[in-house]
């Protein structure tokens, strides 16, 4: 292989660390001229680029509890297809948490979650007496005592973040979107879902703030930032096209805050039309990271009509804690002994 095409595709820049001059080096053309400087130490420095689409990993403890006086300590690992949760249960109320992003590896995803909310905590890993894996890696959690589907994790979460006035939760996931009815216990009486595609989706907002050049957490706020008014939606049929019609808006001369209001239309819309499908009770709850965006939100509960239930609970980890609460009831049924599994 020459060195040529050893060099990457995109730009980089070469440092000649003993004359400290910087040279740019196009693939094709720097194989001559590394061979040429090739008795010089030659430092290859990364242009790393922004990544719009990335949120702040984050864990958090409950200052209120005292994991050495818990009876039952349970934990609930939710991996989807974008990002992973794993919560800590002491007793039947939530010790910690812990919120990343899922890797190309489920079971590491699931693992680095772990020991996230127990770092949290300050809790070594031997004091849990149960773990439940839900989610869409959920079969890829190895240290799982047992599985349990996404759909009823988050009916019970939900339940138990936003109260048992809950009746219909809409979760809106990297991958999919999951619309379920509940009792007052948090136990699923109904439920529909649409996987077909990303669009509508928290993966299809990502790849738009990518495309635009606006940090994810802003997408929301920036989406209500235009004159004039409300743009028509894009395509909510297929992210592709979506993005592609984006694409043309913008050589029209649109600017980036109407096509993201354009495109949470086009989410707004294709949540909309399949909580139509189930039927929308009062007692509305949303869980996922979407919930935590108020242009798509905003513009659907302008479409339902109804207020949505407010929490102070992260929304993301609604299926982890779902999970880990059904472990506590295990643990209360079985009156189970600490297990030790490593």
């Amino acid at each position: 292989m020459t060195l040529s095409s050893a060099l990457p595709r995109v730009r980089p820049c070469w440092r000649l660390k003993e004359f400290g001059e910087p040279i740019h080096a196009e693939s094709g053309r720097g194989g001559r001229l590394l061979a040429f400087l090739s008795p010089v130490e030659i430092i290859m420095v990364e242009d790393k680029q922004p990544e719009f689409w990335r949120w702040t990993e984050t864990n958090w403890k409950n200052p209120e509890l005292d994991w050495h006086t818990a009876r039952f300590i349970t934990a609930g690992i939710d991996v989807g297809s974008v990002s992973s949760q794993a919560v800590l249960v002491a007793d039947g109320l939530i010790l910690g948490y812990a919120s990343m992003r899922t890797g190309c590896d489920s079971p590491n995803s699931a693992r680095s979650a772990l020991a996230f909310a127990l770092e949290a905590v300050d809790m070594p890993e031997e004091h849990l007496n149960y773990r439940i894996g839900t989610g869409y890696g959920r079969v890829n959690v190895p240290f799982a005592n047992r599985t349990i589907t996404e759909i009823a994790c988050h009916a019970r979460g939900a339940s138990f973040i936003y109260g048992p006035d809950v009746r219909t939760v809409l979760d809106v996931g990297g991958q999919d979107i999951k619309c379920i009815q509940c009792d007052e216990k948090g136990k699923v009486t109904n439920f529909l879902m649409n996987d077909k595609c990303a669009a509508g989706t928290g993966r299809g907002m990502e790849v738009f703030a990518e495309l635009l050049g606006v940090p994810i957490t802003d997408v929301g706020d920036r989406s209500f930032e235009f004159k004039g008014e409300e743009p028509p939606a894009v395509s909510s049929t297929c992210v592709v096209y979506a993005k592609s019609e984006a694409i043309g808006r913008l050589r029209r001369g649109w600017t980036p805050e109407e096509v993201l209001a354009a495109y949470c239309g086009a989410m707004a819309d294709r949540i909309f039309a399949l909580l139509e499908r189930i039927g929308i009770r009062p007692g509305f709850a949303i869980t996922g990271g979407l919930a935590k965006n108020r242009g798509v939100m905003d513009r659907l509960m302008k479409k339902i009509g109804i207020e949505r239930l407010q929490t102070p609970w992260d929304t993301q980890i609604a299926g982890a804690v779902g999970a880990a609460l059904f472990g506590y009831a295990l643990c209360l049924r079985a009156d189970r002994k600490p297990c030790f599994i490593l």
